[in-house]
């Protein structure tokens, strides 16, 4: 079987150097006919102008002509590809290096509708991962405003109505005051919020990075409760093991200072170890009442007395027992509150901030009063801060992590604050350590 015949391609130089090429030929020869017929020169070169005129727009019309009409398709269809088409095809007529180009152009063209289906495939699936994540992801852009919310975020934020293209600020303005402070702080945070008259507590973490060369805020909001309430039968368990371990170190020497005791007391010549086998049984007891009296002081807390109390007094009181830095003037108006049990929660946090390896000037204390009354009392330091695991389990009870805690500071504080009604909310602090707010009500 005979194969076709193969054109032969012509290059749009070499076409364009062809057609100029017979141009002059036709105008020499338009010149030497004029010169036969009448020899005067103003003659000869008024046709050979007239007839390079004549052969200049039949060349204009065949080479340009056709490769005007191919820019013009071109153009058409790369703003067909500006404006986000890339359906536009053109047809291949030529066999040049414009005909090259054209084929260029719909190579490219496939290529970028397949990118594009393939981004949109992608973008399909995770808006499908992210809508069905339990924990509320809201992406707000370099103006502020929503670019992205999933369902748990709208059902947490804006009560299920949809964000995007709302200020995230407008947003967090309908929420409860622990959400809406915690969301507009840097770094990682825990709060505490009343949801259908039970508690649930939950864990912020915002994220910036760059998207489009714009400068962009991920917050994920993501709820610790049914976690926390895992978490805490573990940790009742591990108190219970605790607690054993401790009784039986100590009932089991106690037990044999009672036996010694015994047969001390009928040999009078061994009288004097008495003394010794008492004070030991006395540092026996003494440690076991010290170690249940921590346990059921968080278990028996009062109801707070609360009464008006001037926080310059109760601060300078508190300065007096530990040492810390008094960042601003506190409010002239007095706050509502137990001052012993507040003051145990001060005492408190402010051990954990020397604990965690804070430089004494770097402890700091404030105080100030928001906008609806609620009185913010802040303790700041600059220790080790917690990593997202200790975060996540720092409010449990008994659960610590320091080699001798006992995982009672924190949940104790909590238990104080919202005695009285309010909320404490932990905080990585920007630049390292950690902020700890205690919101308490008007």
């Amino acid at each position: 079987m005979a194969s076709p015949p193969v054109r032969t391609r012509l290059g749009f130089g070499k076409r364009l150097g062809v057609l100029i090429f017979a141009q002059g030929l036709a105008v020499a020869g338009v010149a030497a006919l004029a010169s036969s017929l009448r020899p005067d020169p103003w003659i000869v070169l008024g046709a050979a102008v007239a007839a390079a005129l004549v052969i200049s727009a039949l060349v204009a019309g065949r080479v340009l002509g056709s490769a005007r009409r191919t820019f013009m398709a071109l153009t058409d269809g790369i703003r067909s590809f500006r404006d986000g088409d890339f359906s536009l095809r053109l047809a291949v007529t030529r066999r040049d290096e414009l005909g090259d180009l054209v084929g260029l152009y719909n190579e490219m063209g496939d290529a970028l509708r397949d990118e594009r289906h393939d981004i949109y495939q992608r973008e399909l699936l995770l808006d499908t991962v992210l809508q069905g994540a339990p924990m509320g992801i809201v992406l707000a852009g370099p103006t502020g405003r929503v670019a992205y919310a999933n369902r748990a975020a709208r059902q947490l934020l804006s009560g299920g109505r949809r964000m995007e293209g709302q200020s995230f600020e407008t947003v967090l303005a309908t929420c409860p005051p622990e959400i809406r402070e915690t969301l507009t702080q840097p770094g990682d945070a825990l709060f505490t919020v009343p949801v259908e008259g039970e508690e649930e507590t939950y864990r912020v973490a915002r994220r910036t990075f760059q998207m489009n060369m714009q400068p962009h805020i991920l917050y994920v909001v993501e709820r610790l409760t049914p976690e926390l309430r895992r978490q805490e039968v573990e940790v009742w368990k591990k108190a219970i093991r605790i607690m054993n371990h401790e009784l039986n170190n100590s009932l089991a020497p106690i037990r044999s200072l009672v036996h010694s005791a015994r047969h001390v007391v009928g040999k009078p010549e061994h009288a004097h170890r008495l003394e010794g086998i008492f004070e030991t049984l006395e540092e026996r007891a003494t440690y076991l009442s010290e170690f249940l009296e921590g346990y059921a002081r968080f278990a028996r807390l009062p109801r707070p007395q609360k009464r008006a109390v001037v926080w310059s007094d109760f601060l300078e009181g508190v300065q007096r027992m530990t040492s810390f830095v008094l960042e601003g003037q506190p409010p002239e108006e007095p706050g509502h509150f137990d001052p012993a049990q507040m003051q145990q929660v001060l005492l408190n946090l402010l051990k954990n901030a020397y604990e965690a390896g804070s430089a004494e000037e770097e402890v700091k204390v404030s105080v100030h009063r928001t906008l609806d009354g609620t009185s913010a009392l802040r303790v700041l330091d600059r220790g080790r801060g917690m990593d997202d695991d200790v975060m996540k389990r720092a409010l449990l009870p008994f659960y610590s992590s320091k080699p001798a805690g006992t995982g009672l500071g924190l949940p104790l504080c909590q238990e104080i604050v919202e005695g009285h009604g309010g909320r404490l909310r932990v905080q990585a602090r920007p630049g390292g350590g950690l902020v700890v707010t205690c919101t308490l009500p008007p």
